[in-house]
Protein backbone atom coordinates (compact mmCIF):
# COMPACT_ATOMS: atom_id res chain seq x y z
CA UNK A 1 0.00 0.00 0.00
CA UNK A 2 2.90 2.34 0.68
CA UNK A 3 4.06 1.81 -2.89
CA UNK A 4 0.72 3.06 -4.22
CA UNK A 5 0.89 6.05 -1.91
CA UNK A 6 4.44 6.80 -3.06
CA UNK A 7 3.43 6.54 -6.70
CA UNK A 8 0.42 8.82 -6.19
CA UNK A 9 2.57 11.35 -4.34
CA UNK A 10 5.18 11.44 -7.09
CA UNK A 11 2.51 11.76 -9.77
CA UNK A 12 1.30 14.81 -7.82
CA UNK A 13 4.86 16.14 -7.67
CA UNK A 14 5.31 15.64 -11.42
CA UNK A 15 2.02 17.45 -12.12
CA UNK A 16 3.06 20.22 -9.75
CA UNK A 17 6.34 20.57 -11.64
CA UNK A 18 4.50 20.82 -14.96
CA UNK A 19 2.14 23.47 -13.55
CA UNK A 20 5.09 25.40 -12.12
CA UNK A 21 6.68 25.53 -15.57
CA UNK A 22 3.41 26.71 -17.12
CA UNK A 23 2.83 29.32 -14.40
CA UNK A 24 6.01 31.17 -15.39
CA UNK A 25 4.19 32.27 -18.57
CA UNK A 26 0.91 33.23 -16.86
CA UNK A 27 0.05 36.70 -15.46
CA UNK A 28 2.05 37.19 -12.26
CA UNK A 29 1.43 40.89 -11.76
CA UNK A 30 -1.34 43.31 -12.64
CA UNK A 31 -0.23 46.83 -13.60
CA UNK A 32 -2.29 49.68 -12.17
CA UNK A 33 -1.56 53.34 -12.81
CA UNK A 34 -1.48 55.49 -9.69
CA UNK A 35 -2.91 59.02 -9.41
CA UNK A 36 0.68 60.33 -9.49
CA UNK A 37 1.27 58.31 -12.67
CA UNK A 38 -1.85 59.75 -14.30
CA UNK A 39 -0.76 63.27 -13.36
CA UNK A 40 2.74 62.61 -14.74
CA UNK A 41 1.31 61.33 -18.04
CA UNK A 42 -0.98 64.34 -18.28
CA UNK A 43 1.95 66.71 -17.66
CA UNK A 44 4.17 64.91 -20.18
CA UNK A 45 1.46 65.15 -22.86
CA UNK A 46 0.93 68.85 -22.14
CA UNK A 47 4.68 69.52 -22.26
CA UNK A 48 5.07 67.67 -25.57
CA UNK A 49 2.12 69.53 -27.10
CA UNK A 50 3.46 72.88 -25.90
CA UNK A 51 6.92 72.15 -27.23
CA UNK A 52 6.09 70.58 -30.59
CA UNK A 53 2.51 71.46 -31.42
CA UNK A 54 0.38 74.30 -32.58
CA UNK A 55 -2.64 75.73 -30.75
CA UNK A 56 -4.99 73.01 -32.06
CA UNK A 57 -2.70 70.23 -30.84
CA UNK A 58 -2.33 71.93 -27.46
CA UNK A 59 -6.12 72.19 -27.09
CA UNK A 60 -6.57 68.54 -28.08
CA UNK A 61 -3.81 67.47 -25.66
CA UNK A 62 -5.55 69.37 -22.85
CA UNK A 63 -8.83 67.58 -23.64
CA UNK A 64 -7.23 64.14 -23.80
CA UNK A 65 -5.00 64.80 -20.77
CA UNK A 66 -7.96 65.73 -18.59
CA UNK A 67 -9.31 62.18 -18.95
CA UNK A 68 -6.08 60.58 -17.67
CA UNK A 69 -7.20 60.83 -14.04
CA UNK A 70 -10.09 58.49 -14.80
CA UNK A 71 -7.69 55.57 -15.45
CA UNK A 72 -5.95 55.94 -12.09
CA UNK A 73 -6.62 52.89 -9.95
CA UNK A 74 -7.71 50.68 -12.86
CA UNK A 75 -5.68 47.69 -13.97
CA UNK A 76 -4.15 48.46 -17.36
CA UNK A 77 -2.56 45.11 -18.09
CA UNK A 78 -0.65 42.14 -16.77
CA UNK A 79 2.87 40.81 -17.05
CA UNK A 80 4.18 37.29 -16.63
CA UNK A 81 7.21 36.17 -14.67
CA UNK A 82 8.91 35.40 -17.98
CA UNK A 83 8.41 39.00 -19.14
CA UNK A 84 9.53 40.81 -16.01
CA UNK A 85 11.59 38.33 -13.96
CA UNK A 86 14.12 37.07 -16.50
CA UNK A 87 16.57 35.31 -14.15
CA UNK A 88 13.90 34.12 -11.72
CA UNK A 89 11.83 32.65 -14.53
CA UNK A 90 14.83 30.62 -15.72
CA UNK A 91 15.51 29.44 -12.16
CA UNK A 92 11.87 28.36 -11.76
CA UNK A 93 11.91 26.53 -15.09
CA UNK A 94 15.10 24.68 -14.13
CA UNK A 95 13.65 23.75 -10.72
CA UNK A 96 10.42 22.56 -12.37
CA UNK A 97 12.42 20.45 -14.83
CA UNK A 98 14.53 18.93 -12.05
CA UNK A 99 11.47 18.06 -9.96
CA UNK A 100 9.50 16.73 -12.91
CA UNK A 101 12.33 14.62 -14.34
CA UNK A 102 13.25 13.36 -10.87
CA UNK A 103 9.66 12.31 -10.12
CA UNK A 104 9.27 10.63 -13.49
CA UNK A 105 12.59 8.77 -13.18
CA UNK A 106 11.64 7.53 -9.73
CA UNK A 107 8.19 6.50 -10.94
CA UNK A 108 9.60 4.65 -13.94
CA UNK A 109 12.21 2.99 -11.70
CA UNK A 110 14.88 3.73 -14.28
CA UNK A 111 18.43 2.99 -13.17
CA UNK A 112 20.48 6.15 -13.62
CA UNK A 113 24.01 7.07 -12.54
CA UNK A 114 22.42 9.49 -10.05
CA UNK A 115 19.81 7.97 -7.79
CA UNK A 116 16.74 10.15 -7.27
CA UNK A 117 14.86 10.12 -3.98
CA UNK A 118 11.61 11.77 -2.89
CA UNK A 119 13.66 13.79 -0.41
CA UNK A 120 15.65 15.37 -3.24
CA UNK A 121 12.45 16.17 -5.12
CA UNK A 122 10.99 17.74 -1.96
CA UNK A 123 14.14 19.86 -1.57
CA UNK A 124 13.75 21.16 -5.12
CA UNK A 125 10.10 21.95 -4.35
CA UNK A 126 11.09 23.85 -1.20
CA UNK A 127 13.61 25.89 -3.20
CA UNK A 128 10.95 26.70 -5.79
CA UNK A 129 8.51 27.70 -3.05
CA UNK A 130 11.08 30.03 -1.49
CA UNK A 131 11.79 31.69 -4.85
CA UNK A 132 8.07 32.16 -5.56
CA UNK A 133 7.32 33.56 -2.09
CA UNK A 134 10.28 35.94 -2.37
CA UNK A 135 9.01 37.33 -5.70
CA UNK A 136 5.49 37.62 -4.31
CA UNK A 137 6.72 39.68 -1.36
CA UNK A 138 9.53 41.57 -3.12
CA UNK A 139 7.87 42.64 -6.34
CA UNK A 140 9.88 44.06 -9.25
CA UNK A 141 10.84 47.66 -8.76
CA UNK A 142 10.51 50.50 -11.17
CA UNK A 143 8.81 53.84 -11.17
CA UNK A 144 6.71 52.78 -8.16
CA UNK A 145 5.16 56.20 -7.72
CA UNK A 146 3.77 56.02 -11.29
CA UNK A 147 2.30 52.52 -11.26
CA UNK A 148 1.55 49.74 -8.81
CA UNK A 149 1.88 45.99 -9.18
CA UNK A 150 -0.68 43.62 -7.71
CA UNK A 151 -0.35 39.84 -7.57
CA UNK A 152 -1.95 37.99 -10.47
CA UNK A 153 -3.24 34.45 -10.59
CA UNK A 154 -0.03 33.13 -12.17
CA UNK A 155 1.95 33.83 -9.01
CA UNK A 156 -0.63 31.97 -6.92
CA UNK A 157 -0.54 29.06 -9.36
CA UNK A 158 3.26 28.97 -9.03
CA UNK A 159 2.97 28.92 -5.24
CA UNK A 160 0.39 26.12 -5.21
CA UNK A 161 2.30 24.05 -7.77
CA UNK A 162 5.59 24.38 -5.90
CA UNK A 163 3.79 23.30 -2.72
CA UNK A 164 2.34 20.36 -4.69
CA UNK A 165 5.90 19.28 -5.51
CA UNK A 166 6.78 19.38 -1.81
CA UNK A 167 3.58 17.66 -0.72
CA UNK A 168 3.75 14.98 -3.37
CA UNK A 169 7.35 14.16 -2.60
CA UNK A 170 6.64 14.14 1.14
CA UNK A 171 3.75 11.73 0.58
CA UNK A 172 6.10 9.45 -1.34
CA UNK A 173 8.52 9.11 1.58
Amino acid sequence: MASDRARLGLVGAALGAALLAVSVFMPWYGITITPAGAAYAQGALSDAAARYGNANLQAEAATVGSSFSSVAGHQLGTVSAHEVLKTVSIVLLVLAALAGIGALLWLAEIETPIEVSPGQIATVGVLATLVVVFRMVDRPSGAEQLFALSLGWGSWLALLSSLAIVGGAAAAR
